[in-house]
């Protein structure tokens, strides 16, 4: 079955475009699969009340919350993929989907100016009016932006929507299919009397490794912020309680010492990863797009036949996520101890000779100043045996040399 027969229909470039005012862990591709792509198609007519697919329904059992119970939602650029998030009876907020964007455009960084194309970057709010049924592209919401941080700092633009089919000028589109799914997530969630979700929007996923690769991109300042949310997030799985204070997003403590103390460690860890990486010789890169990318599977699926209907800017997608290396990736040096490498150099080589025979004293005992480590030690010993310093010298050729005196003799 294609994907026509679930509302996404290709010649809609005559309607009037919501973004262009502003301009799964593992993916469950099953459940996407038995949830939505291949459901008998919907008419137009009652889109906004289709159910949940019992699959996705299944796994929200599975994880112990429910439709009615509050959600959240993750996107991440980089990834192109949309999360679920729902609170489950302990208080926690459980992964429960993940959905694949098919298209995003601009690239990573947050959206400044009407008419950038860029897909906003932060943490957005949104509350039922911005649900909306009747939408040109299937069913869309709108995300929220500009949001406090947005209006901070002069950024301008308006109605960026998660919406139904391939094309997007800001936005997330989803294809119908999927954005009924997500719309269908997001309605009950309101009707469980949730009075708005949040909607947090990142580059990447936030993990130490991609900020110290991404350390020197222009946008890094702005991005340990939204880090520093999402960790709140992960330590605890709840949701972050989000202000702006004089153009930085800040997030209110937990009023439990002991919690608070937890995200605290948490937020330490994440830094000591990160400067870990750095000082381990990670790469440092930009990460750069024509205009904005797409989900592997969606790719996979327009080259096996199917239809996405109407793709915004598909030439642009050859050259989605080129990595380009600023600073470039320093090997760690391999630390070898001395009981190896002195085993390296063969019995036919007469330091190790001298050894096997008895003729040479520990190092500790000879060369106390030159017993340090194998980069510095072996060095300084060859050339205290070459500027004849050493109580010992190594012949070239011939037998090796009686000990005389106590002393190894010199030729």
């Amino acid at each position: 079955m294609g994907f026509a027969s679930h509302g996404i229909r290709a010649g809609r470039g005559a309607q009037p475009r919501p973004c262009m005012v502003s301009s799964l862990r593992p993916i469950l591709l099953a459940t996407l699969l038995a949830g939505g792509l291949a459901a008998p198609g919907r008419a137009e007519v009652g889109k906004a009340l289709a159910p949940i697919p019992s699959a996705t329904l299944a796994l929200m059992q599975a994880k112990g919350t429910t439709a009615a119970a509050p959600v959240l939602f993750r996107a991440y650029k980089k990834e192109s993929e949309i999360e679920v998030w729902k609170r489950a009876a302990s208080g926690r907020f459980v992964h429960v989907k993940t959905f694949p964007i098919c298209r995003w455009s601009g690239q990573l960084g947050p959206k400044r100016k009407t008419g950038d194309r860029q897909t906003p970057e932060g943490f957005y709010t949104v509350p039922k009016r911005q649900m909306n049924p009747n939408s040109s592209y299937y069913l869309s919401f709108d995300v929220g932006y500009p949001n406090a941080y947005d209006r901070a700092h002069g950024f301008t633009g308006s109605a960026v929507m998660v919406h139904g089919v391939c094309s997007s000028m800001g936005c997330f589109a989803m294809t119908d299919a999927v954005v009924g799914e997500i719309y269908a997530i997001a309605r009950e969630a309101f009707a469980g009397g949730q009075a708005a979700f949040q909607f947090q929007s990142y580059p990447f996923r936030m993990t130490a490794q991609n900020m110290a690769r991404h350390r020197a991109d222009p946008n890094i300042d702005f991005w340990r912020q939204l880090k520093a949310g999402s960790d709140r997030f992960e330590a605890l799985g709840e949701e972050p309680v989000v202000s702006v204070v004089a153009g930085r997003y800040t997030f209110a403590p937990d009023k439990d010492p002991a919690r608070e103390a937890r995200i605290a460690a948490h937020l330490a860890e994440e830094e000591d990863k990160v400067a870990q990486a750095v000082e381990q010789g990670s790469a440092a890169v930009r990460t750069t797009y024509s205009d904005g990318g797409q989900h592997s599977f969606w790719a996979a699926f327009a080259a096996k036949g199917g239809s996405l209907g109407e793709v915004s800017r598909p030439e642009a997608l050859a050259y989605a996520g080129q990595e380009v290396v600023v600073i470039p990736a320093r090997p760690r040096p391999v630390v070898v101890a001395e009981a190896v490498w002195s085993r390296w150099l063969g019995p036919e080589l007469r330091l190790a000779f001298a050894r096997s025979a008895g003729l040479m004293r520990p190092a500790e005992a000879r060369f106390p100043p030159l017993l340090t480590t194998y980069a510095d030690s072996l060095p300084r010993l060859v050339r205290a045996g070459l500027d004849g310093t050493a109580p010992f010298e190594f012949p070239l050729e011939g037998p090796v040399p009686v000990p005389k005196s106590g002393r190894l003799a010199r030729r």
